[in-house]
C-alpha cells in the first residue's frame, strides 16, 4: 500500500486553488492519503466545506485525525459529522483496516518527553493537564489493541517523540507532544507512525523501541521539497 501523509493544512477559502493543484495528482501516487490533524485554521464549518469539495473530487480514500485547530471554536464534533458524510475516516481512539493495513489514531496531547513528562503531583489544574495526556495514551492504546492487520500505522497530531520536534524552540518542546504516546506504540508495535503540530520540526527520527516516526507538517515537508504537500510511504 502506498501512503500519502500530510499534516496541518490550515485549510482556509483562499487556499482552494493552491490545494485543490497540490492534491491533484495524489490518486496516481498512492492508494490512500492520511491527515494528521489540524485540516482547518479555526475550527470553523465553514472551513471544512471547501476543504471537504477538494479531498473528495481528489478521489482517495482519506484517514484523518483531528487537530488542536480543529477544536479551536468547540465544532470539532460538527466538523468529524461533516468528513464522516463525505466518507473520510476520521479516527478518534479507534481503529480501520483496509487492504491488509490497519490505521489506529488519535489527536495525542502535550505533556514532554522521556524524564520531562510532567506528572500529576501538586494542585488539581495539574493534575486535570496530566490526566488528559493519560487519557489520549489510553484511547491510542484501545485503538491499537483492535488492530488485527499484519501492518500497522499510527496517526497522530502531537507528537510521540522528541526527534521529530528538534528544530522548534527548545521551551516549547513539552508542548509539542508527549512520549507517553510512543511507550504505547512500542508496545504494540507499528509499521510507521505519522504526525504533524511541529511545524519547523525534524522529519525522522525513531522510538524506543526503534519504530520510525515521520513528522509530515506541510509546511516541513515544503520546506525541503517547495511543491510537495504530503509525503508517500510504502508498505
Amino acid at each position: 500500500m502506498r501512503i500519502a501523509a500530510t499534516a496541518d493544512l490550515h485549510f482556509t477559502a483562499a487556499q482552494h486553488s493552491a490545494l485543490h493543484d497540490q492534491l491533484s495528482h495524489v490518486r496516481d501516487e498512492a492508494d490512500v492519503l492520511v491527515v494528521a490533524g489540524d485540516l482547518t485554521n479555526g475550527g470553523h464549518p465553514d472551513e471544512m466545506e471547501p476543504l471537504l469539495n477538494v479531498v473528495v473530487r481528489s478521489r482517495v480514500p482519506t484517514i484523518v485525525v483531528l487537530g488542536n485547530h480543529d477544536y479551536e471554536s468547540g465544532k470539532h464534533a460538527e466538523l468529524t459529522r461533516m468528513m464522516v458524510t463525505a466518507g473520510i475516516k476520521v479516527l478518534d481512539g479507534t481503529a480501520y483496516e483496509r487492504d491488509g493495513v490497519g490505521f489506529a489514531g488519535t489527536k495525542g496531547f502535550v505533556g514532554g518527553f522521556g524524564r520531562s513528562v510532567l506528572t500529576a503531583f501538586g494542585e488539581p489544574e495539574i493534575k486535570q493537564f496530566v490526566q488528559a495526556s493519560i487519557d489520549e495514551a489510553l484511547k491510542l492504546e484501545r485503538a491499537m489493541a483492535q488492530l488485527r492487520a499484519a501492518k500497522r500505522v499510527v496517526v497522530l497530531h502531537y507528537s510521540p517523540i522528541a526527534a521529530t520536534v528538534q528544530g522548534e524552540p527548545p521551551e516549547i518542546f513539552p508542548f509539542l507532544g508527549t512520549s507517553r504516546l510512543a511507550e504505547v506504540v512500542d508496545r504494540h508495535g507499528a509499521d510507521l507512525v505519522v504526525h504533524g503540530h511541529a511545524h519547523h520540526g525534524n522529519m525522522e527520527g525513531k522510538t524506543t523501541a526503534g519504530i520510525s516516526v515521520y513528522n509530515v507538517a506541510i509546511t516541513l515537508l515544503q520546506g525541503q521539497q517547495s511543491s510537495a504537500a504530503y509525503r508517500v510511504f510504502d508498505l
